[in-house]
């Protein structure tokens, strides 16, 4: 049973031993640190469910093994409370719990040999995790702005808001953000906006939808936005290059693995500065975009555990491959 939890969705999969995908189920955001550890795993069950149900199962999954790759299971403490609470609920033989960068990683790296490289997700928010040889981890904590993370849709709208907010009081620099956030929801002065999300006119979780627009304005030439955009391209860089160097990587061919969803939109302009700051920083690094579903990764670390043959990768990945790329779900920007 392989498990993808996100922020804002979970993808459940009960794969067979071929590769195959025998059931799938979608559901709701995954946060342990809000509802705490047996909530949140709770709220799996339904899913759990269906997918057995789908496979032709009345009773339990009962997976040989579940790999499950969990988001806000940044420290291993959590991983190792994770991996309990979901052991009792007896969906699986066995149980492997890890942070969801490694699905990512997982899905962009091949199926032969030893798994080396680094990824680097930025939906929501931002992390970053690398796999060196003799299965040597680098990883950051994640936690947000106390352990040093800046980025992801829920910074970058922000920024957006806090930059377009002052231009239009006169405590910044010009910029069509001003103009650009609040006309998406139909009004006219950032005023009217502080005050729609102030009384919660606006729900909060609405401000995501300004991220694009802030990738818009940018592209339009807009400089402050355009800054923005550039600092998110040095922070993923940073991240990438740092947990290269700790893995003694630097000096040879490795794949950085590029997802989640600021990142898999592949907005030309911060494409573009992720690949120009890799060449200079890491000139060995090839990075690639990775489309296909993060579940994807989670399977596949799933067959590695349960020693699965090589038809089985190929299945699995043809099954979860986007349209544009039918046979691993991954895309090098180079290539693009």
């Amino acid at each position: 049973m392989a498990i993808d939890a996100g922020n804002s969705k979970t993808d459940v999969a009960l794969i067979g031993r071929d590769g195959s995908v025998l059931g799938a189920a979608r559901g709701g955001g995954f946060r342990p640190p809000v509802v705490g550890a047996e909530q949140a795993v709770g709220s799996l069950a339904p899913l759990v469910e269906e997918v057995a149900r789908q496979a032709g199962r009345s009773g339990p999954a009962g997976a040989g093994h579940v790999s499950a790759c969990l988001a806000n299971v940044d420290l291993p403490s959590e991983e190792a409370e994770l991996t309990g609470v979901l052991a009792e609920r007896g969906w699986g033989a066995t149980v492997t719990v890890a942070n969801d960068t490694f699905a990512l990683l997982r899905a962009g790296v091949g199926d032969d040999g030893e798994p080396t490289g680094v990824s680097v997700v930025c939906g929501a928010g931002i992390n970053c995790a690398g796999i060196g040889h003799g299965g040597r981890v680098a990883r950051f904590p994640a936690i947000g702005r106390i352990s040093g993370d800046w980025g992801g849709g829920g910074y970058l709208s922000e920024e957006a808001l806090w930059w377009a907010a002052r231009a239009e009081d006169g405590r910044g620099e010009p910029t069509e953000l001003a103009r650009a956030l609040p006309a998406h929801f139909g009004l006219t002065t950032m005023y009217e906006l502080i005050e729609a999300l102030h009384l919660g006119r606006l729900e909060p979780g609405r401000r995501h939808e300004l991220t694009p627009v802030l990738f818009a304005v940018a592209g339009a030439g807009d400089e402050i936005a355009r800054a923005i955009v550039d600092r998110q391209g040095e922070e993923v860089v940073t991240m990438a290059v740092v947990a290269l160097g700790r893995l003694d990587l630097l000096g040879e061919e490795t794949p950085v693995v590029l997802g989640g969803g600021v990142l898999a939109a592949r907005h030309p302009l911060l494409d573009d500065r992720i690949r120009e700051l890799l060449a200079e920083r890491a000139p060995k690094a090839e990075p690639r975009v990775v489309t296909a579903p993060p579940v994807l990764g989670a399977a596949l670390l799933g067959l590695d555990r349960t020693g699965a043959p090589e038809s089985a990768y190929a299945r699995l990945r043809a099954h979860y491959a986007p349209a544009d790329d039918a046979e691993s779900g991954t895309e090098s920007p180079s290539e693009a």
